[in-house]
């Protein structure tokens, strides 16, 4: 039984790799007005497109929204588990369920101001999270 059990958990555990190594969460907040440029870029990372003149620089950002590590662990620990009570059967349902969950496409355009301070964000994509975190 307890060799069952062991070949269980390590046979087909995809769904908790996967869980595990999602996208971890940005820090939204960065796209308040008045946040440094140099900030939104250590958070979401360079923009895929810039214009403009320092007094008004434009970027647009792409990137995925993932989650946070207290959400990936638990993830990974409900697909460990139900591994292992199902004997790997769960990875039916954990697999395809992580596959479909992982993470929410962000596109998004962010003025700044003469000081390159966010002016004014634009969500192309994704702009239920962005309201969110900016709340």
């Amino acid at each position: 039984m307890m060799a069952a059990l062991v070949a269980a958990s390590t046979m087909s555990s995809c769904s908790v790799f996967m869980a595990a190594n999602q996208p971890s969460a940005k820090d939204l907040s960065v796209l308040k007005v008045g946040t440094p440029r140099d900030q939104v870029i250590a958070e979401l990372g360079a923009p895929i497109h810039s214009e403009g003149p320092v007094t008004a620089q434009k970027d647009v950002y792409s990137f995925v929204q993932g989650y946070s590590s207290i959400n990936k662990v638990g993830r990974a620990t409900t697909h460990a588990i139900g591994d292992i009570m199902t004997l790997g059967l769960w990875e039916i349902v954990g697999t395809p369920a992580e596959a479909i969950a992982n993470g929410t496409e962000i596109k998004t355009e962010v003025l700044y101001d003469k000081n390159v301070r966010v002016k004014e964000v634009t969500p192309y994509k994704g702009g239920h999270k962005i309201e969110k975190a900016l709340q």
